[in-house]
């Protein structure tokens, strides 16, 4: 893959005008509203996966529609009051897995939740919750990117965001963890999904969105034909009255909308040469993010992204912020 999208003097100062409705704002306080009528119940169920540094929590709690959301919860077994938490979101098509495949934050001395995303967990790491809305009905591509793209009361990410705002009232609610000091992280749909929750959570301290997807959807379906954002462009291509509708409901969902409302301290990565999603479509998101941010440059990777040196990044951000 070589450089495809705009060079990096003008990513740096990319600042698409937004497509935002007028009732933003209003739709998102109504979505959480009805969350919020079903109380959240989270759960903490103890289970032994044979880490001997690791205390691990088969978690539950109720999301969207009062719809049970699985995820886990580590936490260092040696530790002394309450710890700041890394709430972690998954990238697309991945579940929960196990324990052992989310060492990380554990053992850097942090509690870490990860949240299981509805109606995925098949295409890499297992995952163990339904998507049961019963608003999951209309015709779609294959994938969950026009899952009800068709109103944004029926679309599929209103459902993920609203269970993402949720795992972190859940890891604020157990007794181990310092509620004000919380991370919202993720690569790829877990980076949008962060991002998402950055904008909705408006006391959230930290946002780590690596790769993020979610963001400036119109851009990314007109420049790449890498997948998820090409199911976008394969039903519009079948379904060929349904363009305006469509990013009229996308236009509830774009990262970069979330970010103009973000006040958390944020750290952000792209590569360059990502064409699942594409660096103006991150520098979108970053640019208007309105909170104070930095971000790692990958000039000569794709989707993976920094990968592990990204990780040696994000231990060091989050210790100058927690430490």
């Amino acid at each position: 893959m070589s450089f495809f999208d705009l060079p990096l003097d003008q990513l740096r100062t990319y600042l698409p005008e937004r497509d935002e409705p007028a009732n933003f704002d209003a739709f998102w306080q109504q979505t959480l509203a009805e969350v919020r009528q079903v109380p959240l119940n989270p759960v903490y169920q103890p289970v032994d996966y044979g880490l001997a540094t690791v205390e691990v929590f088969d978690v539950t709690f109720n999301g969207y529609g009062g719809q049970p959301i699985k995820g886990w919860l580590m936490l260092p077994r040696h530790r002394s009051g309450r710890l700041p938490c890394v709430v972690e979101y998954i990238g697309y098509g991945g579940g929960r897995g196990f324990p052992s495949d989310w060492l990380l934050w554990s053992s850097a001395g942090y509690a870490h939740l990860v949240m299981d995303t509805r109606g995925q967990g098949s295409a890499w790491l297992k995952g163990d919750t339904p998507d049961n809305d019963p608003t999951a009905g209309d015709p779609q591509y294959p994938g969950f990117m026009t899952r009800g793209i068709l109103s944004p009361q029926t679309y599929y990410y209103r459902r993920v965001f609203a269970d993402a705002v949720r795992a972190v009232e859940t890891a604020r609610s157990h007794p181990a963890i310092d509620a004000t000091r919380i991370a919202a992280a993720g690569g790829s749909q877990g980076g949008g999904i962060a991002l998402a929750v950055s904008g909705l959570v408006p006391d959230i301290q930290v946002v780590m969105p690596d790769v993020p997807f979610l963001c400036h959807y119109r851009r990314a379906t007109e420049i790449t034909d890498g997948y998820p954002y090409q199911e976008i462009a394969r039903y519009l291509m079948i379904q060929r009255d349904k363009e305006q509708a469509a990013f009229a409901t996308l236009a509830y969902f774009d990262g970069v909308n979330f970010a103009t409302r973000a006040r958390a301290t944020a750290l952000f990565s792209v590569g360059l040469m990502d064409n699942i999603c594409p660096p103006s479509t991150v520098f979108a998101a970053y640019n208007h993010y309105a909170g104070p941010k930095d971000i790692r440059v990958w000039r000569y990777n794709q989707h993976e992204g920094g990968a592990t040196y990204q990780t040696q990044e994000k231990l060091r951000f989050l210790r100058l912020v927690w430490e």
